[in-house]
């Protein structure tokens, strides 16, 4: 954890304090009222927020092609190349049954053959149209996840720490080298003994003014550079993070000028024989993703010249003197990080994706899968069962909610690479951080309910949940652990909040921030915590105020917190003392802005009954959540108890209605059998169980 995140402990200054034990006896008094002047639930007025309900308790029409229509990005067209050319490519294909080094040399030519052959260059679209590039890398994640971070690791690792932190002469000598795949290449920043705190690293990078070269050594090894990606068998180049060290004249010899980035050759172009002062490692057999080649990387005074400096945010001059536009290490520090989201915002893009897999093969094998039944009748469809709705309606709905959410990723992602306005940086930054860490948790569990959810047929490796799921793991980790990127999101918060007690502007991820918190500070009402009809609970309004509510309870109760402990424990110890509502606080903020992104989506949509589908997945969406947390709404007598039993009954009949539609809902990804590769997952279910057969000799 970095020290920075203490600070906030402090910062919240005791014109934030609220006298706890008014607002107690205030709401006594608000409750006694209710019992004294009891009101009913006003009916719906025509002026308020236009509710878009199903349609009475019949099943919604929806057209599937509609409704893919509308989920459609820009770029599908590049995504269909990516399936053509795999699909009519047997010999690029992945087997069930396949050693660690056979996977790497196929993904090596799956990747060559992608940019050589299929003539999709990844590359360019890194900077000039990230959301293409994301469609890429999605489209080639569902071939192959080990291909997908091998694609990554070459472009937006190697190539976009390149692009991204060096200049023009960087770009000019390696930018061809990079996209056609001649200059193979890593990404060197994780430790033995240091992955998420990066200003932490021990590698170091001394220059040497008589032979103007950057020497780089490993002075332990703790600090090898370790799991890094294209380094075991394919890499020729490394970007390797060490601390820039520069010789001085006072009695300390050099001056560390904190952690930069530096091209370092690390095999021969022609001979591919490991360069010297370089020792290369194997990682060995991993959980999932054995088609990436990870190994770990010793330096003995090996020497670069100085233009090897990744120099966009500090230069060295020939002899040896400092230059950059930032003032301190640590802007410095934060500006090169802050170029390197792309990753972030890929990984958040791409559990999507696995997600969108997964869910379709448990959703139609569900449909397709009998099992008992009433007496004398004939047995009915898995998912008719209670239970299965419950394990993959929510699931579904989530699905949908996290893909507009992380489609308006990309999108002010893009947006932030051309305009680079502060404001904005700092948004994707934290939103990027946040969806990561929430999505990729979020889709590593449902991969084990999939599975489960699919009984035995689920556990053949054949039908995927098992390969998926352990290649997805590591998206919890990489790029970013989950645990420090939501606390990320809590300093981010915190600051917000600082800034409203300030009277600042806030950005606009944060500008719900103000009026909830008004909202808080003023104590639930307590006539609307007791309203229980269907066109209240399924107002939109009343979710995304609920959802806000409770961030905004979250909040100020952790600031409260902070301030206290940091008084006996110090900043650091009162971080770590509430480490876990920070870490909710996050939680709960990132879900508020997954609803507001779907209730755009459902109000944008065009298509009458797609709409209508839409708002019922985004409802379950909701109250799913909702009822999920329903004690933290209770504690604060922000929903009453009959309400609390209203939003659970509704939220079982909500699932039952997605039910009716859960086919042509998955229908919806677009994803053709030769993509999601699962005999218990085709599109048509009367050819199921032979393909499921065929593959077992039959």
């Amino acid at each position: 954890m970095e020290s920075h995140e203490t600070k906030y402990s402090n910062s919240v200054e005791e014109d934030y304090d609220i006298n706890q034990d008014q607002a107690a006896v205030t709401r006594r008094i608000q409750r006694l009222s209710l019992h004294l002047n009891p009101i009913s639930e006003p009916p719906v007025s025509s002026d308020r927020l236009q509710l878009l309900t199903c349609a009475g308790r019949a099943k919604i029409n929806v057209s599937d092609e509609q409704l893919a229509k509308y989920l459609r990005g820009k770029h599908r067209d590049i995504q269909e190349r990516v399936y053509e050319y795999f699909n009519a490519k047997p010999d690029l294909q992945t087997p069930l049954e396949i050693s660690k080094d056979e996977h790497r040399e196929l993904c090596m030519r799956q990747l060559v053959g992608l940019v050589r052959e299929a003539g999709i260059r990844p590359f360019k679209y890194v900077v000039e149209d990230p959301v293409k590039y994301f469609a890429v890398v999605e489209a080639v994640g569902s071939v192959d996840m080990s291909l997908g971070i091998k694609l990554g690791v070459q472009y937006s690792l190697w190539g976009g720490s390149v692009l991204n932190l060096g200049t023009k002469k960087h770009k000019d000598k390696y930018f061809e080298g990079i996209d056609n795949m001649d200059y193979p290449g890593c990404f060197a920043m994780t430790e033995l003994h240091h992955g998420s705190n990066v200003q932490g690293l021990q590698t170091i990078a001394t220059f040497d003014p008589l032979r103007d070269e950057f020497i780089i050594d490993t002075p332990n090894d703790g600090a090898i550079k370790w799991w890094i990606g294209n380094a075991a068998v394919h890499g020729k180049f490394a970007t390797v993070f060490a601390k820039l060290m520069l010789p001085t004249h006072d009695t300390k010899g050099v001056s560390d000028m904190g952690v930069h980035a530096f091209i370092v050759p690390i095999r021969d172009m022609k001979t591919h024989e490991v360069l010297p002062g370089i020792e290369i490692h194997d990682c060995g057999h991993k959980v999932g993703l054995n088609g990436v080649d990870n190994g770990a990387l010793k330096f003995r005074s090996v020497r670069i010249p100085r233009d090897n400096l990744l120099n966009r945010f500090g230069d060295v001059s020939r002899d040896g003197k400092y230059t950059s536009s930032l003032p301190s290490i640590n802007k410095r520090f934060a500006a090169t990080l802050g170029e390197l989201v792309g990753g972030r915002v890929g990984l958040a893009y791409s559990s999507v994706g696995v997600l969108k897999i997964a869910v379709t093969i448990a959703v139609r094998y569900s449909l397709l899968r009998q099992q008992f039944g009433p007496p004398k009748q004939p047995e009915i469809s898995i998912l008719d069962y209670q239970s299965q709705q419950h394990k993959l309606m929510p699931m579904l709905a989530s699905t949908y909610a996290f893909h507009f959410a992380t489609s308006y990723l990309v999108e002010k992602y893009a947006e932030m690479k051309k305009s680079r306005d502060e404001e904005l940086v700092s948004d994707v930054h934290t939103l990027s951080a946040g969806l990561k860490a929430y999505v990729t948790s979020y889709t590593a569990k449902s991969l084990s309910t999939c599975r489960e959810a699919c009984g035995g047929h689920g556990y053949a490796a054949v039908n995927r949940f098992g390969s998926l799921r352990n290649d997805h793991d590591i998206f919890q980790t990489f790029e970013g652990d989950n645990t420090v990127l939501l606390q990320q999101v809590a300093v981010y918060l915190l600051k917000q909040y600082k800034e409203k007690f300030q009277g600042g502007t806030l950005t606009v991820t944060w500008n719900y921030l103000r009026e909830s918190m008004n909202t808080y500070l003023s104590q639930p009402n307590p006539v609307t915590s007791r309203w229980e009809g269907e066109d209240h609970l399924r107002n939109p309004n009343f979710q995304l105020d609920a959802f806000r509510y409770r961030t905004s309870r979250l909040l100020q109760s952790v600031a409260f917190r902070l301030r206290k402990h940091s008084k006996t424990l110090g900043g650091f110890g009162a971080w770590n003392r509430c480490l876990n509502h920070l870490l909710t606080l996050a939680e709960s903020h990132i879900e508020s802005v997954i609803l507001a992104k779907f209730i755009e989506a459902v109000r944008s949509c065009p298509d009458v009954s797609s709409r209508a589908a839409l708002k019922l997945v985004c409802d379950l969406y909701a109250l799913d959540r909702i009822w999920n947390d329903i004690g933290t709404y209770r504690n604060v007598d922000y929903v009453a108890p009959n309400k609390a039993k209203a939003i659970h009954k509704l939220t079982e009949y909500l699932s039952f209605q997605v039910k009716n539609i859960a086919k042509e809902l998955v229908d919806g990804f677009e994803l053709p059998d030769h993509v999601t590769r699962a005999p218990i997952g085709m599109q048509a279910a009367e050819e199921a169980y032979s393909q499921y057969a065929q593959c077992s000799g039959f």
